[in-house]
């Protein structure tokens, strides 16, 4: 079954891309389960900033997702997972479910995370990429996720998965401005 990734930087609308991917489902009354990772601590269901939310379990990785069930699988902030994640997506893929997820591609230090690298491996069917404005120089290009503390970017010394938990604030923007 097919892998569909939806990637970019924050606020670019990949939440809101995955949720309305599954409003359609809800609609059909075709069955699915949305994950998100507990990492996640910034939301309890998947939210997009738009305003629309969808329910979804907090799972700690992807291999305690019930392989009984049928349905779509959709996964929300796929970068907040480990590399070894990308095995057990793999294993999923092989059962034959689909799988849908969404999550920014790079770290604050502008490197692809190791699971959207493994994700990449296993050839997605389709792979969404979307950007957004640039909070520096307002160009409509911004493909990074700049983490800020007081105002100044952080360059280092921040593991490659940062919650969004009020400490840093974090802005979208251009490879010029990053």
């Amino acid at each position: 079954m097919p892998l569909y990734l939806i990637l970019g930087p924050m606020k670019s609308g990949k939440s809101l891309a995955l949720i309305n991917y599954f409003l359609e489902l809800k609609k059909k009354g075709e069955a699915f389960h949305l994950y998100q990772p507990a990492l996640n601590v910034r939301d309890q269901d998947i939210n997009s900033r738009a305003g629309v939310s969808m329910k979804a379990r907090k799972i700690s990785t992807t291999r305690s997702i019930p392989i009984d069930r049928e349905g779509v699988i959709g996964l929300d902030e796929i970068h907040m997972f480990g590399k070894e994640d990308a095995t057990a997506i793999n294993q999923f893929l092989s059962r034959k479910f689909k799988i849908i997820a969404a999550g920014l591609d790079k770290d604050y230090k502008g490197k692809m995370f190791p699971i959207i690298r493994d994700l990449l491996n296993l050839n997605p069917e389709k792979i969404t990429y979307l950007t957004t404005k640039c909070e520096v120089c307002g160009k409509q290009d911004a493909t990074y996720s700049q983490i800020y503390k007081n105002g100044t970017p952080v360059l280092k010394g921040l593991p490659a998965v940062v919650p969004d938990d009020g400490t840093f604030t974090y802005k979208p923007v251009c490879e010029e401005c990053f």
